[in-house]
């Protein structure tokens, strides 16, 4: 289904012309008046037991109006019945991964993830012990008690494609995850293809400003549940104001991943040949893996590029130290360029020999590139790289 502008514009205000207004209602309360004890006591039960919504909000720790908002128009771009918000990204991967834990004893894992992620499953912290493995292996390695199945596509950093509907297909009955932070629901809605969680960073493109840290995940009513009754005695919960700036943000996330996706293409291919770069990484090139996967899955190939520096660490340090309209910062999916380098940030906590299996090599560097004109971003760039 091909990604609605106008849904984009619309969702979550169905309800504007009744409340008469044009911009969305922000509601910072932290709790709310009781004046029916009984009613109270129900609503209570209500939402503990990980209800969307009732009579009473109680507590903001267990329900806000406004995030509830932003839940309803993500849900709508994703095409899912239901989602729910934290506080990170990580918060809503920290969730998934507790929710699991009563229906299975393991997870099942793609690599690469996210590096935080991968630091995650790997420390044992959530109770649920990680298999990692290929793609390829899910229909060797999947259990009746396997709790979930957990894949980024894009993934981070190399940027390879994974077929969702084929992991889907092998993992059978268990449920599968998908961190789809890069490509977003303009590019890719999983859930279409068979997923059951679709995960999305917020702090990246969904809020695009660099001024939000927050993570949601899209998902049935069931997962909905699931997910809210781990938020409410978590307290993993989004702050009204940072989902009033993500509702806000929703009517120009496909303008901007659209041009920032046009600046990339023409950054990759020219990258593609500068003596300096070793290797450019980007679905367009066919240089990832499953890059057939652009045009059915994926209907563009991203804002993300990252590329191997043939003078590996100490060129990648001299690009990010000369860069003058790219920032050097961790993070991604904002109106302005973002260069960084995974081996030493992002993905750091990996041991050595995992990176190297990876593809995150010392010379590696990750571009988000942004909105700006594409011809000083290609000027910083080559001003900024070792010389032909």
């Amino acid at each position: 289904m091909k990604f609605s502008q106008t849904q984009a514009v619309h969702a979550g205000r169905e309800d504007f012309a009744e409340l008469g207004v044009h911009a969305p209602p922000l509601d910072l309360s932290t709790t709310y008046p009781i004046r029916d004890l009984d009613a109270g006591t129900a609503s209570f039960d209500a939402l503990v037991a990980g209800a969307a919504q009732a009579d009473n909000p109680i507590y903001a720790r267990l329900f806000n109006p406004t995030v509830a908002r932003f839940e309803r128009a993500l849900a709508q771009l994703e095409g899912s019945s239901d989602a729910v918000a934290f506080a990170s990204g990580m918060a809503a991967t920290a969730a998934c991964l507790l929710a699991a834990r009563g229906r299975g004893s393991h997870v099942l894992a793609v690599r690469p993830l996210y590096g935080t992620n991968d630091h995650l499953l790997d420390s044992g912290l959530m109770g649920v012990p990680v298999r990692w493995i290929e793609a390829a292996a899910i229909a060797d390695e999947v259990r009746s008690d396997t709790a979930l199945v957990f894949i980024e596509t894009p993934s981070n950093p190399t940027l390879d494609l994974v077929d969702i509907a084929a992991v889907v297909k092998t993992a059978g009955k268990v449920p599968v995850l998908v961190d789809s932070t890069f490509a977003t629901p303009v590019l890719q809605q999983p859930l279409r293809q068979g997923a059951r969680l679709v995960m999305h960073s917020a702090t990246k493109f969904l809020g695009g400003h660099g001024d939000v840290i927050a993570g949601v995940i899209a998902c049935d009513h069931e997962w909905g549940t699931a997910l809210r009754q781990v938020r409410a005695v978590t307290g993993g919960l989004l702050h009204p104001l940072a989902a009033y700036l993500l509702h806000r943000s929703l009517p120009t996330l496909a303008l901007r991943v659209e041009r920032a996706q046009a600046n990339a293409i023409t950054l990759a291919q020219r990258l593609s040949t500068h003596a300096a770069v070793a290797k450019t990484f980007f679905p367009a090139l066919g240089t990832v893996a499953n890059a057939h996967l652009l045009g059915t899955q994926m209907t563009g190939p991203g804002t993300m590029i990252s590329f191997d520096l043939e003078g590996g660490h100490a060129a990648a340090a001299q690009l990010m130290r000369k860069v003058k309209v790219a920032t050097p910062a961790v993070s991604l999916g904002s109106v302005d360029t973002l260069i960084q380098h995974p081996a030493g940030l992002t993905h750091r906590v990996l041991d050595e020999a995992t990176r190297e299996r990876y593809a995150i090599t010392p010379g590696l560097v990750r571009l988000s590139v942004g909105i700006e004109d594409v011809e000083d971003l290609w000027a910083d760039l080559q001003q900024a790289l070792p010389p032909r």
